[in-house]
């Protein structure tokens, strides 16, 4: 099979590459809306992209009126943002974030989540997450219909029981976080894990 996404299959290009390139880490972004209250929604087209500088990028998509959702607009006028990432536990409260909630309504609130300040930016972190990002926007690009945000990691902030305090390596064994898999709403835990050690 081969699908043409510029001409033919172009309307289908979300479930396809959605359900193709998998499976992908959760970006569950808190930001500052006007009136100082917090959002948070979670976006899984997210990956990190560097580390000197640590750089991560993620794409909010619009409403579907056409309009930036409130993350976007939040970090065009705070330019930060913290990227909370998403394991087992948090996965319920994650999906409970995704709701379309009435305007002014918390997020947080509703998913009965606690925040926790952040150190280097003003936007708080979610408590109950494995880890946080906190970030600076670098920059924001427009590519047709997609807006990448990407931003500078400041600070992480993660579970004392994830890092080995000598070697400041990640205790990967007791980290299992959720992935996202095929749209509109599938998932992946990530217990099962294999080694391949590289060739020389």
């Amino acid at each position: 099979m081969e699908l043409d996404l510029e001409h033919q299959h172009a309307e289908r290009a979300y479930p396809i590459l959605a359900s193709l390139v998998v499976p992908r880490p959760i970006a569950w972004v808190t930001t500052l809306n006007e009136d100082g209250s917090v959002n948070a929604a979670p976006f899984s087209f997210f990956n990190v992209f560097g580390a000197n500088p640590p750089v991560v990028g993620f794409a909010p998509g619009d409403r579907d009126s056409g309009e930036p959702k409130d993350t976007a607009r939040n970090i065009r006028r705070t330019h930060e943002f913290v990227v909370n990432l998403v394991d087992e536990s948090v996965a319920q409260a994650m999906n409970q974030t995704a709701a379309t909630l009435p305007y002014g309504t918390s997020e947080i609130t509703h998913a009965s989540l606690t925040l926790a300040a952040s150190t280097s930016i003003k936007t708080p972190r979610i408590a109950e997450a494995p880890a946080s990002l906190e970030c600076r926007e670098w920059g924001t690009l427009q590519i047709g219909g997609n807006r990448l945000v990407v931003g500078l990691v400041t600070r992480v902030h993660l579970r004392d029981e994830l890092l080995d305090a000598e070697t400041l390596r990640i205790h990967t064994e007791r980290y299992f976080p959720i992935g996202r898999m095929a749209s509109p709403h599938w998932y992946c835990h990530t217990r099962d894990r294999f080694e391949m050690i590289r060739p020389a």
